[in-house]
């Protein structure tokens, strides 16, 4: 029997099961003895309504506080700082959002040996996507956010939604927001 081609699914009400197991879930990005600024980041996805998604998972990577990543793939060559693992994973509640514990990133080498300004990549995985998006969260008010030369490709008006803002009641901790569509709809990169 010869079965013709179908076209790729999304993902289904199912996609939530097993990705709040703890064995997946990394909270803790760098330890209490890494070095660098702590930072509580707390991350909101929203989908096209400004409703919450409930169901999503996210993906964090990110530099140690002197830009290198814990990887042998690294450019710099250095080894990174062993209590920066540099990956989190997380899913998100009821609310739409999870919280990691980590550092604010180093700069590191981006295009043409320029230096990008502090930043963490991010994956998300949510029902409905055929794939994951990626995207940036720079840190709002960052003087090297000038200098970003990937930062710098996005158009001035859309630079707000790749940035985490401080919580003005509480010290350390930054806020990301995602909006998946909307007039707020974060940049997402085609990598």
């Amino acid at each position: 029997m010869d079965l013709p081609p179908i076209p790729s699914q999304t993902v289904g009400p199912f996609f939530h099961l097993n990705i709040g197991a703890d064995k997946q879930c990394i909270r803790c990005v760098a330890g209490p003895d890494a070095k660098g600024e702590r930072v509580r980041l707390s991350c909101r996805i929203f989908d096209g309504e400004g409703l919450p998604v409930p169901d999503a998972l996210i993906e964090i990577w990110q530099a140690d506080a002197e830009g290198r990543y814990s990887s042998p793939e690294d450019a710099n060559g250095n080894a990174a700082d062993p209590a920066c693992r540099g990956f989190g994973r997380l899913p998100t509640g009821e609310d739409g959002s999870c919280e990691f514990e980590t550092i604010k990133p180093g700069r590191v080498v981006g295009p043409g040996n320029t230096l990008q300004a502090p930043h963490m990549l991010v994956a998300l995985f949510a029902r409905g996507l055929l794939a994951q998006l990626y995207t940036r969260i720079y840190f709002a008010d960052d003087p090297a956010n000038r200098e970003d030369p990937v930062l710098s490709l996005v158009p001035q008006d859309r630079r707000k939604t790749l940035m985490a803002r401080p919580d003005p009641g509480n010290a350390g901790r930054w806020c990301f927001d995602i909006h998946l569509q909307g007039d707020n709809e974060t940049v997402f990169f085609d990598v």
